[in-house]
């Protein structure tokens, strides 16, 4: 509807006549924009901008606060983020990635010390861990990928499934401990019986996640930071550690000198030895 129909239309005068609206009212055109976005209950202008190929987001926002402060008068306006943009930038500004995963190791190293009742047996779960992310920050390289939000959510999981493995292999060296067997022959023989669950799981997940190292199209690169951290660095863990993890127990229980208290005397022998059977048996 133009502004020619709207003066044609006709509408009741105070004596109940209809007469056009040009006789009542004059109507013009007036350029102005379509939509008013507010922030904070000031007016704003949105704007979306989408980074050039090889430029991460976080670039970006520093590209745009830097050109910002060169060229506008921050007494008169000012810039802020929403959406994902927001979320990105609140976490930059909050506590960086080295606290969270230095506050994350200590709370589960916390945790798994006070399970074993021991302070080595977990030191001994976690050097897996270095492995595992180094193995993650060299795939990373390789594909030409940052250390995105994304990567950074594939740590978290890497970490996680390094230091399962690693547990599988410790537990069941301090089970062996336990049954008499001394500390090189018990980190042998857990490395060996619990390989091929190690293998199981890991590969799983490894293969789960080739879709995503793989993915093409629209964001892809999200799914392919996860891939690659996951894929790469548990591959170079699960490679790495069921070798290296046997040899850290061997190290850290001889350096600390730390003994394993083996079963009371007098237990029921039936009981201990179902309980073996059952362990050998998974």
């Amino acid at each position: 509807v133009n502004t020619d129909q709207i003066a044609n239309f006709y509408v009741r005068n105070s004596a109940g006549e209809s007469v056009p609206l040009s006789t009542l009212v004059t109507i013009k055109d007036i350029e102005d924009t379509e939509f008013v976005f507010h922030m904070n209950n000031y007016n704003a202008a949105r704007i979306n901008i989408t980074p050039a190929p090889g430029y991460s987001t976080a670039q970006a926002m520093e590209a745009v606060e830097d050109c910002f402060q060169k060229n506008m008068d921050a007494t008169k306006y000012a810039i802020d983020y929403i959406d994902m943009s927001f979320q990105e930038k609140k976490v930059q500004d909050g506590l960086g990635l080295g606290s969270i995963f230095a506050l994350s190791g200590v709370f589960a190293f916390l945790i798994m010390a006070a399970l074993y009742e021991k302070w080595t047996l977990p030191l001994a779960i976690f050097l897996s861990v270095p492995v595992a992310v180094l193995g993650a920050f060299l795939g990373l390289w390789a594909f030409g990928i940052e250390l995105n939000l994304y990567a950074q959510i594939g740590l978290v999981m890497l970490v996680g499934l390094a230091a399962k493995n690693a547990i599988l292999i410790v537990e069941y060296a301090v089970l062996q401990m336990e049954r008499g067997l001394p500390l090189i022959e018990a980190a042998v023989t857990a490395a060996r019986l619990r390989l091929r669950p190690i293998l199981m799981t890991s590969f799983a997940f490894i293969l789960g996640c080739v879709p995503l190292l793989t993915a093409e199209g629209a964001g892809a690169l999200a799914r392919n930071a996860i891939g690659v951290v996951v894929v790469i660095g548990m591959s170079i863990a699960t490679g790495v550690g069921v070798f290296f993890v046997p040899c850290s127990f061997v190290a850290i229980m001889k350096l600390f000198r730390s003994k394993v208290q083996k079963p009371q005397r007098g237990a029921d022998p039936d009981e201990t030895f179902a309980y073996a059977k059952l362990e050998e048996d998974v």
